[in-house]
């Protein structure tokens, strides 16, 4: 028992760091989407009423900019406010690069990011007037913005050596994964063959930068439906109803092997041939983000300096 427990201690079981992260951006979203539906569920019949009708509300005086809620709302975006600058923040400041990877403070950069505009939404009871409307306005398109950059995000290695390295690497498993392509029977290589179907280098080169981004998207969203149809296919009506269509993931093994398979060897294909365009859209995407957060910043301070000498209503 004694020896038993010394290994206990000396080798203390290892967290699966990745599966507490998901955990943690999951619960994330889930109290952002729950708060949200709630506030919408409460005030439904409130934000939907003329201006000139809401002070006649009997939840007027909650919901109001100034009210109990309103204005409890408006301290709580702008700490979530605060929470998005960490992850700039995190790049010069060296006691938060010791803790957690760059990828984990961006899923929860882009959480916050995401939740803001509705939080300063319901704040101002959909009022945009002003310098708060300008805001507003500036947020919601950092906040798209944010979701562009996650995707760009994973689709790029971090230096030019990582991505020598990673584009042989993706070339040699692209080849493993086509011999076992080719070993399996379930589906032909003719309803295989959309899902590997790109445009040509020379295409890809002389597109310009926004519609590389458009094509990549659009390229990924055309793989999500073709795997679905590929479900269908093999699925019976209940496996079909189970499955959403296509859209979810199966109880059948095999389907779901092959399909990982294809869904894998697709995307790598994608991104050895957008791999150095993808870093030049990156580096636009940078060039536009950024302006677009500092005047959100701006502007939020200077609503928050007038609130507090000339109070709110």
């Amino acid at each position: 028992m004694s020896a038993h427990l010394s290994v206990s201690i000396l080798n203390p079981p290892q967290v699966d760091t990745e599966a507490y992260h998901r955990l943690r951006l999951r619960a994330g979203y889930g109290v952002a989407i729950l708060l949200v539906l709630a506030l919408t569920l409460y005030g439904f019949d409130y934000y939907f009423l003329d201006l000139a009708q809401r002070p006649f509300s009997p939840k007027h005086a909650l919901l109001k900019p100034g009210g109990s809620i309103g204005l409890g709302l408006g301290f709580l975006g702008a700490a979530v406010f605060l929470g998005i600058f960490l992850y700039p923040i995190r790049k010069r400041w060296e006691w938060l690069r010791q803790h957690g990877n760059t990828r984990h403070w961006l899923d929860f950069h882009v959480l916050l990011g995401l939740t803001a505009p509705f939080l300063i939404a319901f704040h101002a009871s959909f009022k945009f007037r002003g310098v708060a409307g300008m805001a507003f306005w500036i947020m919601t398109a950092v906040a798209l913005s944010g979701v562009v950059g996650r995707y760009l995000y994973v689709q790029i290695p971090r230096s030019l050596n990582t991505a020598e390295v990673s584009l042989q690497e993706a070339r040699d498993e692209q080849a493993r994964l086509t011999e076992q392509l080719g070993e399996q029977k379930l589906f032909a290589a003719s309803l295989l063959a959309p899902l590997f179907h790109l445009p040509s280098e020379a295409r890809v080169r002389s597109q310009p930068l926004p519609m590389v981004l458009a094509t990549m998207m659009f390229l990924d969203l055309r793989r999500f439906l073709h795997i679905a149809r590929l479900r269908s296919r093999t699925l019976g009506f209940w496996g079909r109803v189970g499955a959403v269509g296509g859209i979810l993931a199966s109880r059948d093994v095999e389907v779901e092997r092959v399909v990982a398979i294809a869904r894998r060897q697709a995307g790598l294909s994608k991104r050895i041939l957008f791999l150095s365009r993808a870093h030049q859209v990156f580096h636009l995407w940078h060039v536009i983000h950024r302006p677009f957060s500092y005047s959100f910043a701006l502007l939020a301070l200077i609503h928050i300096a007038v609130v507090l000498l000339i109070g709110i209503r």
